[in-house]
Parts: structure tokens; sequence; C-alpha cells
């Protein structure tokens, strides 16, 4: 960006977006400014009941002061170069100053996506390209911003300040009585108001603007939008919010956003009727005891909706050892892969790719709907455990694969199909005892097993990948996943029951991240602190009924070392 960008601040729109930012940077140095998740509703009071969507930063500094309870010091130090760097670059050649100029006045911050412009093609130049073809013009995202003002004499001296900047020329257009100043930097205009001296909106088109005054001045609001009231009042249940993201209409959104989108493209049916399967959406961001918390509420269209969901009684975790260190589990595979074979009739090349899987195992006397996904009607998990013998030796972890079936018969079956298919490749196939289970082994000479199944009780069976994964999963020795302190740490404040797990344990993934990087380009330093921070990583989802979907993540921080 040319250093003369960088010397307007606000109102131009894309510096008020780095200011936004930031905040960020600030408030995690625990110096923000005020303007708590409450004042959503207010802001949305000044947005066009058109709007797509909506986010709401809070600015209270009491909320982001609670990250001050994590981060190592390498972190720490590393947020103070970027708050240096951001005060360097975004204020360059100006004499404004985040914290005497911005930070007194600035309340929470609105972001609005209101539906593209439609300009018509009259009124433009269509340029041509080299060819004499006409280029096709998009549509472009329109944004409004609705910043809280908390000190209004401040603001003014701010507004005052910004106004004796060199190279910014500005005017005043009068707009049913309120004041619209058009600010122009470089050729390109921003154009904001005032409006009860409390708001500072800000838009890059002037009629973004004149609708924002339309609907101070009486016109609908998105607080008023039906769905979007209940969605600005719906709890999400987070402790200290710093992000509230409103969706009102999610398939109408998605749709107008793709059309505006570079490609211009139009959703096809099938895609659409798929999302409309979701009728609206919130979710937020807040910080709690273990780090970084995100939740979102779906509300859904049962009418539309084919998958049921079901919670998973979390057994399955009591099979994976404890140095598991990733993890996805849920329940019934088989209800899964029947809700995708029955949407893909509706995508033709989806539908041809699975014809020819058919096809192919077929050949091999294997039914990949019955044989390879029919039995798998329970629960499962998929981990990754360390393992530093046999064949993966060099790689460091290996696989393994746990499932809940009633339908054993099934599941023998196809293994011994598998097997079969093995030895006419010219695979070993052994069988070992380990801790008392029968196990079969694909065999690699002089190197051991690569591939081996067996059955943990009468309804579990596993597949392991790489010798020793077998014998930690066959063996059962304490403690289980389900027993490991980290894994209890980092998931323990997940809603439950739930529908299973995504889990990381970023201490153990970093080891062997490093270890392949270090046979290649190291992780920078910088990207190797922030990760060093991170406990770990966890997502759940839940649905309380058959209308509504939530999902919940978590960013496990480590405690700050004072």
């Amino acid at each position: 960006m040319p250093e003369s960008k960088l010397k307007f601040v606000v109102p131009a729109i894309g510096a008020v977006v780095a200011v936004v930012g930031g905040v960020a940077v600030y408030t995690y140095l625990f110096k923000g400014p005020v303007g708590d998740i409450s004042g959503a509703v207010g802001s949305a009071k000044l947005v066009p009941e058109s709007a797509l969507m909506t986010t709401y930063i809070s600015t209270d500094d009491q909320v982001w002061a609670k990250l001050q309870q994590f981060g190592t010091p390498e972190a720490q130090k590393l947020l103070v170069k970027s708050l240096e760097d951001f005060n360097k670059n975004t204020f360059k050649g100006s004499d404004i100053s985040y914290e005497k100029d911005i930070k007194p006045w600035i309340g929470g911050v609105m972001i609005a996506v209101l539906p593209p412009n439609k300009t018509q093609p009259a009124q433009l130049q269509i340029p041509t390209n080299r060819t004499n073809q006409p280029l096709k013009v998009q549509q472009s995202t329109n944004m409004l911003m609705v910043i809280g003002i908390k000190d209004k004499l401040t603001a003014l001296n701010f507004a005052s300040k910004l106004k004796n900047q060199k190279g910014v020329k500005s005017r005043e257009i009068d707009y049913k009585g309120e004041k619209i100043t058009e600010t122009i930097e470089n050729g390109r205009p921003t154009y904001s108001v005032v409006v009860n001296n409390s708001h500072l909106i800000l838009a890059p088109e002037k009629q973004a603007v004149e609708k924002a005054i339309d609907t101070y001045k009486g016109q609908p609001s998105f607080a008023s939008k039906e769905g979007a009231n209940r969605l600005l009042s719906q709890n999400v249940n987070l402790q200290n919010t710093l992000v509230q993201v409103y969706v009102p209409d999610y398939s109408g959104m998605v749709q107008q956003l793709a059309t505006a989108s570079a490609q211009g493209k139009t959703l096809p049916p099938q895609t659409l009727s798929q999302l409309k399967q979701v009728k609206s959406m919130v979710a937020g961001v807040g910080v709690d005891d273990q780090g970084v918390r995100v939740k979102a509420i779906a509300n859904l269209d049962p009418q539309l909706s084919k998958f049921q969901y079901q919670n998973t009684p979390a057994k399955i975790l009591t099979q994976f050892p404890g140095d598991t260190f990733a993890l996805i589990s849920g329940n019934g595979i088989s209800r899964g892969w029947q809700t995708f074979t029955e949407q893909s009739k509706d995508y033709p090349e989806v539908q041809q790719t699975l014809q020819q899987i058919r096809t192919q195992l077929k050949s091999a006397d294997i039914d990949l709907d019955k044989e390879i996904f029919g039995w798998m009607d329970g629960e499962f998990g998929i981990g990754a455990v360390p393992s530093n013998q046999g064949v993966l030796a060099s790689v460091g972890f290996g696989g393994a694969l746990v499932f809940d079936t009633s339908d054993r018969k099934t599941a023998e079956a196809t293994f011994t199909k598998l097997d079969n298919l093995a030895k006419a490749q010219r695979i070993n196939i052994a069988n070992r005892n380990i801790g008392g289970k029968d196990v079969t082994e694909w065999q690699i000479p002089r190197q051991g097993a690569l591939l081996s199944h067996g059955w943990l009780d009468q309804d579990t069976v596993f597949l392991a990948l790489g010798g020793p994964v077998a014998d930690a999963l066959a063996a059962t020795k304490s403690p289980s996943l389900a027993q490991s302190d980290t894994f209890k740490n980092v998931t323990g404040s997940l809603q439950q029951p739930n529908g299973g797990y995504f889990y990381l344990d970023m201490d153990k993934t970093v080891t062997f991240v490093n270890r392949f990087a270090g046979q290649g380009r190291p992780i920078p330093p910088d990207v190797n602190a922030i990760l060093s921070s991170i406990r770990g990583f966890a997502a759940t989802a839940t649905s309380p009924d058959k209308s509504t979907s939530q999902l919940e993540v978590l960013l496990a921080l480590k405690p700050s070392q004072k």
C-alpha cells in the first residue's frame, strides 16, 4: 500500500477495518476501548432491513483483558512486536495516535453486508478486452459500518484533526437534514455521517449511508427484521463475548454473495436446496478460563433436513490409547452414507464417480454400500497414535480405526474378502494373539505389519496402520484416551452428550510437524511461538431437536507464565 494511503485513518473505510483489527491487538495487551456485546441491538437499529448479515465486535477492554491469562512469553513478545508494527505502519506519516485519538471515543463496531449494488448496464461504460469483447462487470459487495461513540467531545476533536491531514479533501452533502461527509483521498471517496451523536456510520458507497439515514428516521431496520430480531436476542451462552455474527437468511445470503463474486455464478438448484436446510444462524467468539471458544447455532428446516442426528455414548474413546494425539469420533456412518448417496442423485458428476467405484469393487465381489459402509451403524473413532517401530517408524505415528457394529457377520465377511485380495497381491497374511485377542496382520518382509484388524469385543472391530498401533489397541493398556489428562482438559468443558469429537493435542502435533519440517524448511519462530501457546483444539456438535443444530469449538490455551 502506498504511504499516502496510510495517512488517513477514519472515516476511510479500509483504514477503519484496520483499526478494528488493531483493536484486537491492543486489547490483547489490555489496552482497548469500551463497547460490550449488549450494544449490538442499538447498532442494528441503524442497519437497513435489507442487510444480509451483520458482525458485531465488542471493544470492551474488560472482556478482551481476559486473554491476559494465556500465552507463553515468546507469544506475548510476538504480540508486542505486532502492536509496534501496527502503530508504525497504520499511522505512518501522520500525527494520529490510537491511544490518544481513537481509543477514548470508540465503542462497539458493527459491520453489515448489504445486498450487492445493482448497477444498470446503461449507466456503465463497459470496457473491452484485447479481442474487443465486452468485459463482464460484476456487482460489488456493499458494506456498511456502524461505530459506537462513547465520548462525543473526543470524537469531535478527532474528526477535526482528520480534516487537517494532507491529501484529503472533504465536503458535506445534505440528505434529509443529516450531513453526510464525503471524503476523497487519492480519488477514492468514502461517506460518513454521525447520527444522534451516538454512532458514526461509514461506507464506501453514498447510497449505503443514505439507507442507514432512512433507517434512523424510521424505515425498517435489521433489528426489526423477521428472524434477525430473534437472532440478536438469542444467547449463544458464551462468557466474555468478543464477536457475534447474525445471519437471518442463510441460503439467501450465500446465493446473493455467490452472484456478486468474481465468477458471478448463480447457484444450481440442487445446491440451493441443500443450503435451504439452514434457515438462519448466529455465532459468537468468547474467552473463558479454558481459552477462546466459538459457538454457532443453526436454525434448521426440519422438513428439508434429511440427516437424523444422534448423540454418541462416547464409549469408543476407551478403546484408544492415552497417547492418541488426534481423533475424529461420531456415530452412524451407515446413516450418513445413505443420506450422501440419496443427495448425490442430484449431482450427475458425483453419481458417476460413485457408480465407477461400485463397479470396480463389484469386480472384486465387494458391495460398496452393504459390505463397506452398511455395517458401520454404531459409534466410530479414527485416531492418530505415536509409533516409533515397524513399517511406520520413519513417520512416527500410525492410524487407528475403531467401529461398533450390530452386524458382525457382514463385517467379518468383508474383512475376509479384503484379506483374500491381499493374498492375491502376494501380501503375507498372518495371525497373532495380542492380549488374548486374535489379530490378522498384513505383513511386509523384515518390516513387520503394515495393516492389522481384529475384534476388541463382540461388537467392536479395529483396523490399525502399523504393528505397534495394533498392539496398543488390542492390549488395552491404561490409561485410555478418555482418561488422558490432556484430552479431559481440552474436551471436558464441551457440551455433553454430543455427536462426537474432533480433538487435537497440540504439543504432540507440533512435535511431529517439527520433525517433518526439519527435513525441509523449519517452522518460522513466530509461528512456533503461537503454536506453543496452544494446549489443544476440540470441536463437537449437538442437536437438541430437529430444528436446531449447535457447533462448539474450543482453542484451549496454556496459562500465561508469570
